[in-house]
């Protein structure tokens, strides 16, 4: 009554040698590279060289080879510079501890802590103004 399948079925479990794969401390370095090499954009943006440096050389220990310096400015305020690198500098510190990396795991700590004094800067010398005062 029913004819028999004779083509190979689409549901069937792909060749597990058809793809290449990666372990997991792979991919965390693979992210920690590219949050990394993200927050090493911003620094060099807000003028930070040395600190740059630093990071530059987490980014080359990870890759394997050094990272493109970003050399162009933008008219981005330096507080928002600041919040991005602080919210890259915590995601690289999240990927950091999951991988035990604690060189780059201290590394991002201090850029959090360094871009959180210069929000706090930024924000407290803002003059406050009330809503309806003159």
């Amino acid at each position: 009554m029913y004819e028999p399948i004779r083509t190979k079925s689409v549901h069937a479990m792909a060749d597990p040698g058809d793809f290449p794969h990666r372990s997991r401390e792979e991919e965390l370095d693979i992210q920690l590279a590219g949050h990394l090499a993200a927050l090493l954009a911003v620094t060099d943006e807000l003028g930070m060289g040395e600190v740059g440096d630093h990071i530059a050389d987490q980014v080359a220990r990870l890759r394997g080879t050094p990272p493109a310096r970003h050399t162009g400015r933008t008219d981005a305020p330096a507080l928002a510079l600041h919040r991005r690198a602080h919210a890259l500098a915590g995601r690289a510190l999240v990927v950091a501890a999951s991988r035990a990396d604690t060189a780059a795991a201290i590394l991002a700590a201090e850029q959090m802590d360094a871009h959180t004094a210069a929000i706090t800067a930024a924000t407290s010398a803002a003059p406050t103004r009330l809503v309806g005062a003159l």
